[in-house]
């Protein structure tokens, strides 16, 4: 019998109402929880130098201003080559075999060493020379397959290094280019140097080298030949010893003109060029929309808008030479 003043079936009933409260508290824990467990991107780097340098630190400034924090909601995975280009197929290999979500490099040879990898795993390029002609992507606006990022080549920019360097050296007539011809872009470059050189009425020798064993013998022919300053294109072997090239020029007598600011680093004398710390942040952007989806093949290769002059006059007074006034009043920084 039931108890008295208790109806049939009311404890049940009772139970049946709280089931609607009890699925909704459930449901704010299981969201609570899930909002917790934030996802940790895996980003691979894999630089073709001995290790990092400042605009290494500007790429993860760029994730930050993104959204990611290293430790947090990213792990970065480092490849240095140590200035041994011959490892970027194991370490690209290494890389992938991580399963990263998205790896970040810069310079043609590293961007094929990954290419040869995989052909799944998005590749954004930090920094790049001539993507196109080095066959890295198809296009700027439509790279195609899993390469996009930055590039900071123009063809206007080796004539106007020649011109700032005959700002400088009034009366010059010969310039070195040490440039490494295994480097496929660097034979565009070259020639584009010869092209300008011409046109200036400066002369123009070829210091094709390997580095660095070869710095004193080609600064010694760039001398021997009546050569007054050595253009560097840019290479991962330059970047890695541009320490090594400012100090081989510096016994010699000669003037240094650099592609961007960080190889000042090393005591060159002047850059004419992009700001690799900006662009190696802005390529963050690049992979931010790839962790959120987009596929590489159709975000643009970017470029950079702007152009810097930097001159060191730190190397100028050792090597003796006073930079013309209206030299300096062209320049965006001065490093003393």
């Amino acid at each position: 019998m039931p108890l008295e003043g208790v109806r049939p079936g009311a404890q049940s009933c009772t139970s049946f109402q709280h089931l609607p409260l009890l699925v909704i508290a459930f449901a704010l824990i299981s969201l609570a929880a899930a909002a917790q467990q934030v996802r940790t991107w895996r980003i691979g780097y894999l630089m073709d130098r001995s290790g990092p340098v400042a605009f290494d630190e500007a790429f993860v400034q760029g994730l930050r201003q993104n959204g990611y924090v290293v430790g947090q909601n990213v792990t970065i995975e480092y490849r240095w080559t140590e200035g041994k280009s011959e490892r970027l197929p194991t370490l690209a290999g290494e890389l992938v075999s991580q399963k990263v979500d998205v790896i970040v490099t810069a310079g043609a040879a590293s961007v094929r060493a990954l290419k040869a990898a995989t052909t799944t795993t998005p590749i954004v390029m930090a920094s790049s020379q001539d993507a196109v002609a080095d066959g890295l992507v198809a296009s700027l606006a439509r790279p195609g397959g899993n390469v996009t990022g930055r590039s900071v080549y123009a063809p206007e920019l080796t004539p106007k290094r020649l011109e700032l360097l005959k700002a400088a050296l009034p009366g010059l007539s010969r310039v070195g280019i040490l440039w490494n011809s295994q480097n496929p872009g660097g034979l565009n470059q070259f020639r584009e140097a010869e092209a300008a050189g011409s046109a200036l009425g400066i002369g123009i020798t070829s210091l094709d080298a390997r580095f660095p064993d070869d710095l004193e013998k080609v600064m010694a022919r760039a001398a021997q030949v009546g050569a007054a300053a050595i253009l560097t294109l840019s290479d991962s072997s330059t970047i890695t010893f541009r320490a090594e090239i400012a100090a081989a020029a510096h016994r010699y007598r000669l003037a240094t003109m650099f592609s961007n600011e960080a190889y000042l680093a090393g005591g060159g004398l002047m850059s004419y060029g992009p700001d690799l710390a900006e662009t190696f942040r802005l390529a963050a952007a690049h992979v931010d929309r790839i962790l959120k989806g987009a596929n590489p093949a159709d975000i643009p290769v970017e470029q950079p808008s702007r152009f810097e002059l930097v001159i060191n006059l730190k190397a100028a007074e050792q090597l003796g030479l006073t930079i013309p006034p209206s030299l300096l009043l062209q320049a965006d920084k001065l490093i003393e």
